[in-house]
């Protein structure tokens, strides 16, 4: 007899469900995350199992990764592609666990990509140094913020964060408050800072940029932290079948819903990888300051709309340029990424 489970995983417990061939309900329980247990009630079931479903909550890791130890077949479903429930007056965590589990056995289940468990430490540590970045700009924008106010003098980002000579508490030396508000903010950009450095470090020495994705280091606006990013971030290019496809999963296609030529809403414009919209994001902000060609086709793109459109253009050429780059093992061309 074929068996198909699934789990509606929350923060400290979850409801298993599980369904017989015929859409018949075989079990359901819920159960604490705590993997003896999980394993002893799929025990009476496993050599019938023959698909367990886990949603891909902001949680999963550890219950894929231990059923996947158990040697069960895991697959994660995509909740922005699941259908929810209409029409019905009540729904709660069975009805849910059952309804992952009969998408399984009816084969129409949306499923996410399992990222291998060896290199998702890797990736989450570049995750935890764009976190830092983004602490470290919000605090480098204060400083600013407090310069102009208090002293009428803007300082350029690169100045905030040199290490090395401190420029802004000899300008706030009128004031004591003003003074110290000053120096508490150089301390935090100083201390992450290095923290975003020894991260860096670490990264570069555990993992090489594989080929083809060496080849991104061809791209405007991308160096090897970006590079090494993408590719974490991206992992096989084969599961994307068209740049189309990649470029969405990338946040970097408008999100909207047409009916005779007038828009009627928009669709999930979160739906993707926040890492990969923020990568391409700043290269292409690279991209415009640093290389003639970008620069003139953003420029372009801007007298014909605004700056946001032509940012987002920008970055939306340069992802598809990076799946082609990874797909087909080929340098960067201006000439055809930007004619």
């Amino acid at each position: 007899m074929k068996l198909y489970a699934a789990f509606d995983l929350h923060s400290s417990n979850s409801y298993l469900g599980i369904v017989e061939e015929s859409g018949k309900r075989k079990f359901k329980r819920r159960l604490r995350n705590q993997p003896e247990l999980i394993r002893e009630k799929l025990e009476p079931f496993k050599d019938d199992i023959v698909g367990i479903v886990v949603e891909s909550t902001y949680n999963w890791y550890w219950l894929v990764d231990f059923l996947m130890g158990e040697g069960y077949r895991v697959h994660l479903a995509n909740p922005s592609q699941i259908e929810q429930y209409s029409g019905l007056k009540h729904s709660d965590d069975e009805d849910d666990a059952f309804w992952l589990a009969e998408m399984l056995r009816l084969k129409i289940l949306p499923e996410g990509y399992i990222y291998p468990k060896e290199q998702r430490p890797i990736r989450d540590l570049l995750r935890k140094r764009g976190h830092l970045v983004r602490l470290r700009t919000s605090l480098i924008v204060s400083l600013q913020n407090i310069l102009a106010r208090n002293v009428g003098k803007k300082m350029k980002t690169s100045a905030l964060k040199a290490l090395k000579v401190d420029q802004v508490t000899p300008l706030l030396s009128g004031n004591d408050d003003i003074s110290l508000a000053g120096r508490v903010s150089k301390e935090a950009i100083d201390s992450l800072t290095r923290q975003i450095k020894a991260i860096e470090v670490v990264v570069e020495k555990k993992i090489d940029l594989r080929k083809p994705y060496d080849l991104l280091l061809s791209m405007p606006g991308v160096g090897r932290v970006l590079a090494l990013t993408i590719m974490l971030e991206t992992g096989p290019i084969e599961r994307f079948k068209k740049a189309g496809n990649y470029v969405s999963y990338c946040r970097k296609v408008p999100s909207g819903r047409f009916s005779n030529e007038k828009k009627k809403g928009s669709g999930n414009r979160k739906n993707g990888n926040k890492y990969l919209s923020w990568a391409y994001a700043e290269a292409a902000e690279l991209a415009r300051r640093l290389d003639t060609e970008a620069r003139a086709y953003h420029d372009r793109k801007r007298r014909r709309t605004n700056k946001p459109i032509a940012y987002g253009a920008l970055a939306h050429k340069l992802a598809r340029a990076a799946f082609y780059i990874m797909r087909d093992g080929i340098p960067f061309m201006h000439e055809k990424a930007f004619a």
